[in-house]
């Protein structure tokens, strides 16, 4: 809900739109055509919907809120990784990446175009390593701010977006509600009908929402930032590992894994000196046979102020040799978005820093 009260149009789902028409006395058939206009044809107001009632029009403008997202930057260029620096209707920051079907993606050559998407202003988990947190937390997304992300890129790129990642700014399942209310609008039919096995979620891991996601009827992928395989190693760079362990984490996505018959994914962000040993990568090789999954290698992308770097690439293709000794499915993401700072809250906290100091010296 916005500050005017408001609820944007762009967080309902079909069924309540439904609702809200045959409340105005209207017949439920008008909420398709306002999904239309919404996701088909997407125009940018209420008052654009010339098929409906100038009546119904009227009061709904009156009922809901129509925002939208502002594109304040775009870095790099349409055949490479573009990232988004979105403002949002209260001034907030938040931001997307592009990766186009010629990139590769998971170190595949993939024929989908990918949006990675941000779930919150800021992140509340302070990792180590990210820079998403660095500025601390703000608010969670609403369910419009999160679709309007998707809509806002296919917009500016003129491409067709057919596979989404919830791995940008922000913990999605710290925001849980807001986050499946969006995805069951991307995967509906009426919505922009984006195939549940072409979403996918990451969580650094919430224990007790793995679990409630596992209970969700939508078929979405499961990535897993797990990044230290002992308690040890996660503890110093993962704060949330200190509530739930290692243990507790794998035995939640046991769980996950048993009820959605599907493969996990473990993303594995690897930092010099932190986690690049060989003894983490057998360990790490034996939490992805326990569950079957497979492992995302991504070498670190430097964050200004932050001390970590990237391990060699001898020592990089080291670690990934030992997982796939072990028979592990595993990949080793190449260069996407190093020189545009594509790791999550980069473009963000320098775009903040430099209005703060425009600020201060004007």
């Amino acid at each position: 809900m916005t500050k005017t009260g408001k609820i944007d149009i762009k967080s309902l789902l079909l069924n309540e739109l439904q609702g809200d028409v045959r409340d105005l006395a209207e017949p439920s058939y008008r909420a398709g055509q306002i999904t239309d206009w919404l996701y088909k044809k997407r125009v940018d107001s209420i008052g654009k919907m010339t098929d409906l009632p100038q009546s119904l029009r009227e009061r709904f403008a009156e009922k809901f809120s129509f925002s939208k997202i502002d594109v304040v930057r775009v870095l790099g260029s349409r055949d490479t990784t573009r990232k988004f620096l979105f403002r949002l209707s209260d001034a907030n920051l938040i931001e997307s990446v592009l990766i186009p079907a010629s990139a590769a993606l998971y170190g595949e050559k993939s024929d989908r175009r990918t949006i990675c998407i941000s779930t919150q202003v800021g992140c509340a988990y302070g990792c180590k390593f990210c820079a998403s947190g660095l500025e601390g937390f703000s608010r969670n997304l609403r369910a419009n701010e999160i679709i309007d992300q998707i809509i806002a890129i296919e917009r500016v790129s003129g491409e067709k977006i057919d596979n989404i990642v919830f791995m940008g700014m922000g913990e999605p399942l710290a925001n849980f509600e807001n986050v499946m209310r969006a995805i069951r609008i991307v995967n509906a039919p009426w919505g922009l009908g984006i195939g549940a096995r072409h979403i996918t979620l990451s969580t650094s891991g919430l224990a007790p929402q793995i679990k409630k996601l596992a209970d969700e009827p939508l078929q979405i992928r499961l990535a897993v930032s797990l990044h230290g395989a002992t308690d040890e190693v996660r503890n110093q760079i993962m704060p949330i590992n200190r509530k739930y362990n290692i243990e507790t984490l794998l035995s939640a996505c046991d769980y996950y894994a048993e009820r959605k018959k599907q493969r996990l994914t473990f993303e594995y962000i690897l930092i010099a000196g932190v986690n690049d040993s060989d003894e983490q990568a057998h360990l790490l090789a034996q939490h992805a046979r326990r569950l079957f999954a497979k492992v995302n290698l991504i070498p670190y992308n430097a964050v200004e102020d932050l001390e970590w770097s990237r391990p060699s690439r001898s020592r990089q293709e080291k670690f990934l040799s030992i997982l796939r000794a072990h028979k592990i499915p595993a990949t080793l993401r190449r260069e996407k978005g190093h020189d545009i700072d594509a790791a999550c809250g980069q473009l963000r906290l320098q775009t903040s820093r430099n209005e703060r100091r425009q600020v201060t010296t004007s």
